[in-house]
């Protein structure tokens, strides 16, 4: 089996080993000694969930970490109304993208969250965009995606929220001033603000508090035989796909914060091992820091090499050069995904 990086503390400094590998059964035994094939369901929400050859991030990941156990699956794209009974009947194994509820956690078995949707707000360039609540935006014209249930939380929060069909086309509406905000996800702000610097600094302005946040997760029916065994080998893949940029290279991030070693104390991982001599700016978190903690959390360290380093200035400058190689060509179908400015 795979033993992945374990990282020691010596008072304030980190001290990375690297990677091993032991000899082991393959992760599909985990599973079966064969092939298992899954039929889930899930609604369109891009660019996270979509038919293929569309944006769809969470398929993407979900479907690579079973691929990793000898398990396929295939997601039918239904109606946000159909959604909540077809993945609780029989017609399917589950979802590769879904939100905890507790009748959903009678009738299925959870994955760890792989993914986390936080929804902040974005403004055109000079208007305030420091609201900490929903409440405090009534009679606005938001643009939010349609084709998901947000919940009464949000339905009744007081904007008037205007459906669009994906997040390029809410960014469409309020630079055309059809609406006075727009609710975007931080993955997909993340992916505007590193592909396009110029426009995103000078024409947008973009809050720094999620008004949503909802933790996602890969679910299997508890009256499949192997439901159990599947989420295990899923949950196993997970630390490893950030640890070799799987998770960069389908998101389209160049920096992640996660915790690459499994001790709760997340890391700065960079797209490759050399991402360049200025610290990063921009990183993307998988998940939000704990609201409340008994004590102040640990501060990242930052992984290259197989190494973790307790801050830039303790990253060698070997690591510091730029990538001479291209970007993997190996591209999610998110390499479709486009802004019109």
């Amino acid at each position: 089996m795979r033993c992945l990086l374990h990282a020691l503390r010596h008072g304030a400094l980190w001290i990375g080993a690297s990677i091993c590998v032991v000899s082991g059964p393959p992760a599909s035994l985990l599973v079966a000694q064969h092939t298992a094939q899954l039929n889930l369901v899930s609604t369109a929400w891009p660019p996270f969930t979509n038919p293929p050859g569309r944006p769809r991030f969470a398929l993407d990941l979900v479907e690579e970490a079973l691929e990793r156990i000898g398990v396929s699956a295939t997601s039918t794209i239904v109606s946000p109304s159909e959604f909540t009974l077809a993945l609780l009947s029989s017609r399917f194994d589950g979802s590769a993208a879904a939100w905890k509820d507790p009748e959903r956690e009678r009738a299925l078995i959870f994955s760890q969250p792989y993914l986390e949707n936080r929804l902040v707000l974005v403004g055109r360039y000079g208007v305030d965009v420091s609201t900490a609540a929903l409440a405090e935006l009534a009679g606005k014209r938001v643009a939010i995606v349609q084709g998901y249930s947000y919940g009464d939380a949000i339905e009744r929060a007081g904007p008037i929220f205007v459906r669009s069909d994906s997040e390029e086309d809410s960014l469409t509406l309020l630079l055309k001033r059809a609406v006075d905000y727009a609710l975007m996800d931080e993955l997909v702000v993340q992916y505007i603000v590193s592909r396009y610097p110029d426009e995103s600094g000078t024409r947008l302005q973009i809050g720094s508090t999620p008004l949503f946040t909802r933790e996602l997760h890969f679910a299997l029916a508890r009256t499949r035989e192997d439901a159990a065994s599947i989420i295990a080998g899923f949950n196993a893949q997970l630390r490893g796909m950030l640890a070799d940029r799987t998770y960069h290279r389908l998101l389209h991030v160049d920096w992640i914060r996660g915790d690459i070693d499994g001790d709760g104390v997340p890391e700065y991982v960079p797209l490759n091992d050399q991402p360049g001599p200025a610290e990063p700016q921009h990183i993307y978190a998988l998940f939000s820091p704990p609201k409340t903690a008994p004590e102040a959390p640990a501060k990242p360290g930052f992984y290259l090499g197989g190494n973790i380093y307790s801050d830039w200035a303790s990253v060698p400058e070997s690591y510091k050069d730029v990538n001479p190689h291209p970007p993997d060509s190996r591209r999610s179908t998110a390499s479709i995904f486009e802004f019109t400015w």
